[in-house]
């Protein structure tokens, strides 16, 4: 890092081993200083801590399809359900119990697809302009905003990037090559989380990449498991539990070195990690340690998660039968 840039706290997914994960490793960190799966070792020094920000015990979420004339029906079905199921269960929301004071719930409102072709690739900025048109258009109206994240699930072949400016912008001033600084999906980046204001209200969001192992054996996203919809599926339950435990993360890294920017950060570890974070840079290059199917608590089916950081074990956490005890703030 240069002496100019600041620390910031993480919100987005990447796998270890990748620039991404180099880039956002340099960055990480809260901004200012404070004075288990198997096969997974405690790791206590990074048990998440709250900072007094805003946390959403009552989550709602709805998922749009970009470049929905490159989707699969069945790949919507499978994550539509799978998404809903993870998200509302008992065993593993018994993990999460523990970053709240009272009960917590998830409830899936339902999807749309975007018309269109695939985009080549999606920025940042494109995410919050896209956000921004779909206000416009009154897309959010009689949604309850301050509990709901937007989900945008990119199609097949999208690369995303964590560029703060729109594709269109990028392209005309210094074509597709990445900067140095610049995070994709191409090296390791799986998605992330945020939020924009507009008109005085806060719209949260999350974005992720359509994860697989593509024709010329480079990968895009963080493909684990067999089939890309299952990979689609852990990110966004990644990425929706670290907006329900540090919702306004964003608002943290905008205000940069400001002795404020702590207290609009949920929980997070002294690292500045939300709660999928460690995890997956724990699990190194074997990545099915915390990429897992598990059954339901019904036992009516399965479904593709990544483990979360559990204070109460020190480490990545699957579902357990008993809400995990309050952490500690």
């Amino acid at each position: 890092m240069t002496a100019n840039s600041h620390r910031r706290p993480l919100n987005v997914s990447f796998r270890r081993g990748s620039s991404a994960e180099r880039i956002f490793r340099e960055r990480a960190g809260l901004p200012t200083p404070l004075a288990i799966a198997p096969g997974e070792k405690p790791t206590p020094s990074h048990d998440l801590h709250f900072h007094g920000g805003k946390t959403i015990s009552d989550l709602h979420f709805v998922n749009f399809y970009v470049g929905g004339d490159a989707w699969a029906a069945a790949d919507i079905a499978e994550i539509d359900s799978s998404l809903a199921a993870a998200m509302s269960d008992v065993n593993l929301n018994n993990v999460m119990q523990q970053y709240f004071q009272g009960s917590i719930s998830s409830i899936f409102l339902g999807s749309e697809k975007l018309p269109g072709p695939a985009p080549a690739r999606v920025s940042q900025g494109d995410v919050r302009s896209l956000i921004n048109t779909m206000a416009a258009q009154g897309k959010f109206q009689r949604r309850e905003l301050t509990s709901t994240v937007f989900n945008f699930m990119l199609p097949s072949g999208t690369v995303l990037n964590d560029n703060a400016g729109t594709s269109e912008v990028k392209a005309a001033r210094k074509g597709p090559i990445p900067d140095d600084d610049e995070a994709d999906s191409l090296h390791g980046l799986g998605g992330y989380h945020g939020s924009i204001h507009i008109n005085g209200d806060t719209i949260y969001y999350a974005v992720g990449v359509y994860s697989e192992k593509r024709a010329d054996g480079t990968e895009n996203g963080i493909a684990v498991f067999d089939q890309p919809w299952k990979n689609v599926v852990a990110t966004f339950y990644h990425e929706l539990n670290e907006a329900r435990t540090d919702a306004d993360v964003d608002d943290a890294i905008r205000a940069g070195n400001d002795p404020n920017a702590v207290k609009f950060l949920g929980w997070t570890s002294k690292q500045g990690e939300e709660c999928g974070d460690f995890p997956v840079f724990e699990s190194g290059n074997d990545l099915t340690k915390v990429f897992k199917e598990v059954p339901l608590t019904s036992g009516a089916a399965t479904v593709p998660v990544q483990f979360q950081y559990s204070d109460n074990v020190h480490g990545p956490e699957g579902p357990r039968t008993t809400p995990a005890k309050r952490a500690s703030a």
